[in-house]
């Protein structure tokens, strides 16, 4: 089934897919597949269409995202001439000519509440109407569903009918992403890669070890797409016979940009052991919405907590005093204000590993006002004008090179190039 379908891997949890596959294809009961983009979703569905009885008609494939939400009601079940503006002409709906087959609703959570209604009530008793007829018409579709949502909670937010949850429901396939099988990343690589170079006349290169770790610590965010993607990208653009880490990386979303992609593999691994077999529960699924926010901000972090522990040092000889009054506090005296400031702490190989607060003073005496200053001590500049101070005298140690200014601050040389414009624009007005 596997040959016929295209479908390869071996891993626990596309052999599950498969069982449940052969258990319902031969019945007509509704289906829904679960999964995110990009994981062979149609692949299943088409699998189970050719495995059933109705096989010997082709299978209507309707994506419900990509019809407008005035016309999905009168593709899926058909319209009469003058239903609407631009209805010339009597046309029949998917649903019609889907009869004695099988129709694959994909993306059906984008599907209006409106054609929700007309659709629950072809699941119920297979009768529909044409937009603008009241003739009852009867089908016999089989109706496979598929979505990267989470249905439940799209029923829970008012975007979704329950009962029609309930009716696609009948049986759920859940279609694991490549992360949750990463036994068979390079098989279907290999897969892909021999076929790419059957179309093209080439030969594939052959993926060195470092290749293929970063493939397996890879996240995949757009699944065998993405795979597919890269694995075309090697047969045509590299012309090499052996690929390493280095030629591949360009190729991976998110890692040549400070290890985006890569370099937090290892807390997602450590965070949910079980993920490879796919029996990520409910509190896995919000560890990874935390985890992808996470890994999208871990960049602007890390620049803006080396910023601040440069700051730190300029400041260090004036905030000394406060330290000292801080400490007098446990004999009695009003406590200072102080600011929790989250600078990301680095590993040895430069990756961004935690975020914890560590206490900043502002005041040495909560009695004192804002601004104020004792009479042997200067003001302290403010944020901004210490910044601006701190990047002047890097350029002027370094001659105006801004790459060498950048290492020695800490921060990229994106964010400094930034902060010498706004300067700039700040000057000018």
């Amino acid at each position: 089934m596997q040959e016929r379908f295209g479908i390869v891997g071996s891993s626990e949890g596309i052999r599950h897919v498969l069982d449940r596959v052969r258990l319902i294809a031969g019945t007509g009961i509704t289906a829904l597949i679960e999964g995110e983009s990009g994981v062979g979703k149609e692949l299943i569905a088409q699998a189970i269409h050719e495995l059933s009885t109705r096989r010997h008609k082709k299978m209507l494939i309707v994506n419900c995202g990509a019809i407008p939400e005035g016309l999905i009601e009168s593709e899926l079940f058909g319209a009469e001439k003058g239903a609407y503006t631009g209805a010339v002409e009597r046309r029949s709906g998917y649903f019609e000519e889907a009869n004695g087959s099988t129709i694959f609703l994909d993306e059906i959570g984008e599907m209006p509440l409106t054609a929700q209604v007309r659709l629950l009530r072809v699941l119920e008793i297979g009768e529909f109407s044409r937009v603008g007829s009241s003739n009852v018409l009867r089908t016999d579709v089989r109706v496979i569903a598929a979505t990267n949502k989470d249905l439940a909670r799209e029923v829970e937010a008012g975007r979704f009918r329950e009962d029609l949850y309930y009716r696609l429901s009948t049986v759920i396939i859940r279609v694991p992403p490549l992360r949750e099988r990463r036994d068979d990343i390079l098989p279907i690589f290999e897969h892909l890669q021999h076929r790419f170079a059957q179309k093209y006349n080439t030969a594939g290169p052959r993926l060195q070890d470092s290749a293929r770790e970063l493939f397996l610590r890879y996240r995949w965010p757009g699944n065998i797409r993405e795979l597919r993607n890269v694995a075309e990208q090697t047969v045509v653009l590299l012309g090499k016979s052996e690929l390493s880490a280095d030629d591949v990386r360009p190729l991976l979303r998110g890692v040549g940009s400070a290890g985006g992609g890569v370099g937090l593999v290892r807390a997602s691994e450590a965070r949910d052991r079980d993920s490879f077999t796919g029996e990520v529960g409910e509190g896995g699924k919000e560890r990874e919405i935390i985890y992808r926010t996470l890994l999208e901000l871990r960049t602007d972090v890390a620049d803006m907590g080396q910023h601040i522990r440069s700051l730190t040092q300029l400041m260090r000889g004036r905030t000394d005093a406060s330290t000292a009054s801080m400490e007098e506090d446990e004999a009695g005296r009003a406590p200072g204000r102080y600011l929790m400031m989250p600078p990301a702490r680095e590993d040895a190989d430069g990756e961004g590993r935690m975020i914890e607060d560590v206490p900043y003073e502002l005041d040495g005496d909560s009695d004192a006002g804002p601004g104020s200053s004792t009479a042997d001590e200067e003001p302290l500049p403010t944020l901004e004008e210490a910044e601006h101070r701190l990047i002047q005298q890097a350029l002027n140690r370094f001659e105006g090179n801004r790459r060498q200014s950048a290492e020695a601050l800490g921060i990229s040389e994106r964010t400094l190039y930034r902060k010498i414009k706004d300067y700039e624009g700040g000057a000018r007005e």
